[in-house]
C-alpha cells in the first residue's frame, strides 16, 4: 500500500513538473503568412530570412541538404538566375574528382547545396523547422497541433526570442540561460540582438521580425513544395467534389426507373 502511495505521489509530481515545464515553455502562435490551407510563402519575407542566414546563422550552422539553384525556383526566395550564381560562388566545396583523384575545393555552383555546419556541435538546419514542434497540447498530447499545426517555425522563433541574459559554467563550458529551450540552458550564444543587419526593402529588423523572417526561411528550407502541396491539395479537392457530384447524378439517372416502377406498384 505505502510503494502504491508513493508511486501515485511520483506520478502526480512528475505530471506537476511537467506541466510547470511546459508552461515555461510557453510557445506563442505566431501568424506566418505560408499557414493555413490557403497560404503561401513571402518571397520578400523568404529573401529577407536568407540574408538573416548568410550574415549570421552561416558562420556555425549548414543546410546540407539544400541547393542553390532552388533559390531561385518558384515558390521560394526566387532569385534571378544571375544572382543565384553570385550567390553560389561566394561558397566553397570540396570536390572529389578535383587533384586527380584526391579530392580538392572549388568554386560552388548552382546546382551544389550549401555546406555543412562549421561547427560539430551545430546541427543542420535544413530541416529543422520540421524537427521541432511548438505546440503539444495538455501533458503532451499533442491536441493543439489539430488546430495550430506542428509549430516549428513558432519554436525558432521563440527561441531565438527567449535568452534571458544570464549564463553560467558548466563542465569548462559557457552555457546560456533560454526559457524555450528544454532544460532551460543552451550552448548556443545569442545569435540575435536586434537591428543586426539592414533589408534593402526597408523592413523592420527587430529581434522579433528578425527572428520571424529567418524562421519562415527555415520552414521553406524543410519543406520548399509548400506551395505546390497545396495548390495540388485544393485541385484534388475540386475534383473530388464534382466526381462526387457526377456520381450523385449517376446513381439518381440509373435507379430512377426502378423507383419509378416501385411507385406504380405501390399505387395499384
Amino acid at each position: 500500500m505505502f510503494k502504491t502511495l508513493a508511486l501515485s505521489a511520483l506520478l502526480t509530481l512528475g505530471i506537476v513538473q511537467a506541466g510547470a515545464a511546459a508552461e515555461t515553455a510557453h510557445v506563442e502562435d505566431y501568424a506566418f503568412p505560408f499557414e493555413g490551407p490557403f497560404g503561401s510563402y513571402d518571397r520578400m519575407q523568404l529573401q529577407r530570412g536568407l540574408q538573416v542566414y548568410t550574415e549570421i546563422c552561416s558562420a556555425c550552422h549548414g543546410m546540407k541538404f539544400v541547393s542553390f539553384r532552388s533559390l531561385g525556383e518558384e515558390g521560394g526566395p526566387e532569385l534571378p538566375e544571375d544572382q543565384v550564381r553570385a550567390y553560389a560562388a561566394f561558397y566553397e566545396v570540396f570536390d572529389p574528382e578535383l587533384n586527380d583523384g584526391q579530392g580538392d575545393f572549388r568554386t560552388a555552383i548552382p546546382t551544389d547545396h550549401f555546406p555543412r555546419s562549421a561547427l560539430a556541435n551545430a546541427p543542420d538546419l535544413s530541416l529543422m523547422a520540421k524537427a521541432r514542434a511548438g505546440f503539444h497540447g495538455p501533458y503532451g498530447l499533442g491536441l493543439n497541433q489539430l488546430v495550430k499545426g506542428m509549430g516549428g517555425p513558432e519554436y525558432i522563433h521563440a527561441l531565438l526570442m527567449g535568452y534571458t541574459g544570464e549564463t553560467k559554467e558548466e563542465a569548462g563550458a559557457i552555457l546560456y540561460e533560454n526559457h524555450i529551450f528544454p532544460g532551460g540552458w543552451i550552448a548556443m550564444a545569442p545569435p540575435l540582438y536586434g537591428e543586426d543587419l539592414e533589408f534593402a526593402d526597408g523592413s523592420p529588423n527587430d529581434i522579433s521580425a528578425i527572428s520571424a523572417d529567418v524562421s519562415a526561411f527555415m520552414m521553406w528550407t524543410a519543406e520548399p513544395k509548400l506551395n505546390a502541396r497545396k495548390e495540388a491539395g485544393f485541385v484534388g479537392v475540386i475534383m473530388l467534389v464534382i466526381l462526387s457530384a457526377l456520381l450523385y447524378l449517376t446513381n439518381k439517372r440509373i435507379w430512377a426507373p426502378y423507383k419509378r416502377k416501385l411507385e406504380h406498384d405501390r399505387s395499384v
